[in-house]
């Protein structure tokens, strides 16, 4: 069984920065792409950006030159650096794995920004 972690949200204002961490544990072998979704409430879940093993990254265009994904195959670890963050940017921010070809969630993770 796999289990991915996020940590790293809370409160931050207009204009902050946050990192959103996950990790990744359990019988991995492989982990092909990790990444972030979001969901506001109301709205539907969206991704916000992926990393496929090595380093290619796609973002969403609403955060594009603000967030950065990166990942630490080390560790099974993926991070999300988030920069000039907006109140439209608060959401439960979910951490997303293909283990072995699987998909997996994380329970999510709370980021508000603050106007």
């Amino acid at each position: 069984q796999v289990q991915l972690v996020e940590s790293g949200g809370g409160l931050v204002q207009a204009g902050g920065s946050l990192r959103l961490s996950c990790a990744a544990s359990g019988s991995i072998f492989r982990i092909n792409a990790m990444g972030w979704y979001r969901q506001a409430p109301g709205k539907q879940r969206e991704l916000v950006a992926v990393i496929i093993s090595g380093s290619s990254a796609n973002y969403a265009d609403s955060v594009k030159g603000r967030f950065t994904i990166s990942r630490d195959n080390a560790k099974n670890t993926v991070y999300l650096q988030m920069t000039s963050l907006k109140p439209e940017d608060t959401s439960v921010y979910y951490c997303h794995a293909y283990v072995h070809g699987m998909p997996y969630w994380g329970k999510g993770i709370l980021v508000t920004v603050s106007s």
